[in-house]
């Protein structure tokens, strides 16, 4: 099974909106997303990525079951990590000035999931992603970055590009498809 992690910032709501909402009901791999976002209270984002999105919304939750289908977003103060079929939140030290941060959803999705995992990378005006992605590149995975030039805040797609050659660099609206076409069985 693939997996599916989505690191965004700065202008990373409305990316993820146009993403989310490109892709169908039944989408056959399980997203995490990492959206920057204030360390307390509740901001209603997974309310707001609801709106727009065909599956189902939620807040990851330690030792959850993945699932796929589903969106999960990580939690406002939590790093959001994989332990095996399950997520694990953690309080560590924010990592880029960030917690939750992109880089520790990708590095554990590239330990857990390895050649299986695509890590996405949207708007934001931090370097967290690069590390991340390098990893799951390292790991055989694929990364999708969506074109600077097109994003709010292109500093953080930027980074991910001056440390790697990315599978595909795509306007948002053009994500959604590129996504269904990597997790999509081949056709018998």
């Amino acid at each position: 099974m693939r997996f599916v992690a989505i690191g965004a910032s700065l202008g990373g709501l409305r990316a993820l909106a146009t993403l989310l909402g490109g892709l169908p009901a039944r989408f056959p791999a399980p997203i995490a997303v990492v959206q920057h976002r204030a360390q307390t209270g509740t901001d209603g984002l997974t309310a707001e990525l609801q709106r727009s999105c065909a599956m189902p919304v939620t807040e990851a939750e330690d030792k959850q079951i993945v699932e796929e289908g589903r969106v999960y977003v990580a939690p406002a103060g939590y790093h959001l990590l994989l332990d095996d079929d399950a997520f694990s939140l953690s309080v560590d030290e924010p990592v880029n000035h960030a917690r939750p941060s992109v880089d520790v959803l990708f590095e554990s999705a590239a330990q857990v999931h390895g050649a299986s995992t695509i890590a996405v990378v949207l708007s934001g005006a931090s370097r967290d992603g690069a590390s991340g992605a390098n990893a799951v590149r390292r790991a055989g995975g694929v990364v999708l970055v969506q074109d600077p030039t097109t994003a709010e805040a292109r500093v953080m797609p930027a980074a991910v590009l001056a440390v790697l050659e990315a599978d595909a660099v795509l306007t948002v609206e053009r994500m959604a498809e590129h996504l269904l076409a990597l997790v999509r069985p081949p056709a018998a």
